[in-house]
């Protein structure tokens, strides 16, 4: 029999069931009564969408501990005509949990994501000296290889996961840090931007024009002389030769505010490639706090002025 495609409607997510980003899905309302396709990473997700098995995906990009996720960040820079629709916080935490009868002393190995143990490290040191780490694709995927292998002891996974596989929990709140909040974005492929709210994100990928010095404060400069503040900004190699970078940036404010405007054409006229990743409401609800000199009718003010001395009608 022929494979059944997904549904139209289906939204993708990083499986399987009860990882961090399903329940980031959990918190789109559009998403509700809708089929939802667990799949084994971000790129899988991304080619959903693009391919039309999903009209979007949730992906991790940023962990308030270990920055952002690099394998997202880079999926993003390199598959055209996405955009980031939404944004979502999860608080983070873990247990360690291993097969029944095995004992905190009997753990020599544990399997996890990359992200998750870079979170539990400090913990682990201290609770398991000496311990391998084997990376597992996602917390729950770590948790079922117990089960289906002998490869690791002892695995971390997220609260509840005993629910959903028959293993025993060894430890319970194991990250390093109980502020851990993951952000997670929804991608779809679609042009429509979302309504500006007063409290919103911009994100951008920008290559700098040429390696020489100051070249970065001069994109920088782009944003700061607009009053538009950045709360990310990261680099990563572009991969086509040593010491080019592209830099991941998160821009408070929307594309439709004239500020945020007014910085991109700047960046543009700056930088050979910027990619334009989705202006969309914050998840903290928090409204862009700027100064008047930065506000919209400063800016057509200033272009009816111009238009004014060139002989224009003021738009």
């Amino acid at each position: 029999m022929p494979e059944t495609s997904p549904a139209p409607d289906s939204y993708s997510f990083l499986g399987p069931a009860g990882t961090f980003t399903e329940a980031a899905l959990a918190q789109v309302p559009e998403a509700a009564g809708k089929t939802w396709r667990a799949v084994s990473n971000v790129g899988e997700a991304l080619a959903d969408v693009v391919a039309g098995r999903s009209v979007a995906a949730m992906i991790a990009i940023e962990n308030s501990v270990d920055g952002g996720v690099t394998a997202t960040q880079d999926a993003l820079a390199n598959v055209p005509n996405l955009r980031i629709i939404g944004e979502y916080l999860v608080p983070v935490s873990f247990d360690l949990v291993a097969r029944h009868g095995t004992t905190l002393a009997e753990v020599h190995t544990v399997n996890a994501h990359p992200v998750a143990y870079a979170q539990c490290r400090a913990w682990l040191e201290k609770a398991v000296p000496g311990h391998g780490h084997i990376p597992a694709s996602s917390n729950v995927a770590a948790a079922a290889a117990l089960l289906e292998n002998g490869h690791a002891d002892a695995a971390i996974a997220p609260p509840g996961i005993v629910k959903h596989h028959d293993l025993a929990v060894l430890a319970t709140n194991i990250g390093d840090n109980p502020n851990a909040v993951t952000r997670f974005v929804l991608v779809a492929s679609t042009s429509e931007l979302p309504a500006p709210t007063g409290a919103d994100k911009t994100s951008l990928l920008v290559e700098l024009p040429e390696d020489h010095s100051g070249a970065l404060l001069e994109m920088l400069e782009q944003f700061a002389t607009r009053g538009v503040n950045l709360s990310l900004i990261q680099s990563r190699p572009i991969g086509d030769e040593l010491g080019r970078y592209r830099f991941v940036i998160d821009a408070d404010g929307h594309i439709l505010d004239e500020r945020m405007a007014d910085a991109l054409l700047g960046l543009r006229r700056f930088s050979p490639n910027v990619t334009f990743l989705g202006s969309y409401p914050r998840a903290d609800k928090r409204t862009i706090e700027f100064t008047d000199r930065y506000d919209d009718g400063i800016f057509i003010e200033a272009r009816d002025w111009l238009r004014g001395i060139i002989g224009q009608e003021p738009a």
